[in-house]
């Protein structure tokens, strides 16, 4: 499914931040954890969050379907909150909003990101598109981090 990737603006915070909402309940209910930070995110902070990094949104139909951010810092560009509507899952959606964010920072040398270690659809979604597990990080007993990253063919 061919979504459009477009650069979001501070006007889509809201819709953004309630379809992060919706897509994270998915990792809410695997993690048994409600207060987790893309859930609890405030719309101010998603605002004053615009001036920092680039965020990318999916439209299919006129419809809002996913987003996702990057931010340069140094050599790396960090990327997170890739989030695809639940109806639009597994439709290409997300592959198509990362390699357009990929595209808009030519210059970094590599790409970061990281999801739970039991985000296993997450996992194999970032190993297709190239990114490597690089360091763990455990944080709770329910909760143990997945860093990954990967090279910059355009760099």
């Amino acid at each position: 499914m061919d979504a459009q990737i477009e650069v979001a603006t501070v006007l889509d915070a809201e819709a953004i931040l309630a379809l992060q909402r919706k897509a994270y309940q998915s990792e809410a209910i695997l993690y048994q954890d409600w207060a987790i930070p893309p859930l609890v995110e405030t719309l101010e902070d998603l605002q004053s969050g615009f001036g920092q990094m680039i965020v990318l949104k999916a439209v299919v139909a006129h419809v809002l379907a996913g987003s996702v951010r990057g931010t340069a810092k140094g050599s790396t560009c960090e990327v997170g909150r890739l989030i695809v509507d639940p109806i639009f899952q597994r439709r290409g959606i997300g592959t198509q909003l990362m390699h357009s964010l990929e595209r808009l920072f030519p210059a970094v040398a590599r790409f970061e990101l990281f999801t739970g270690s039991r985000s296993e659809a997450n996992i194999r979604l970032y190993e297709r598109l190239g990114y490597r597990v690089f360091r763990t990080q455990v944080l709770s007993p329910k909760l143990t981090l997945v860093f990954m990253q990967k090279a910059n063919g355009g760099a």
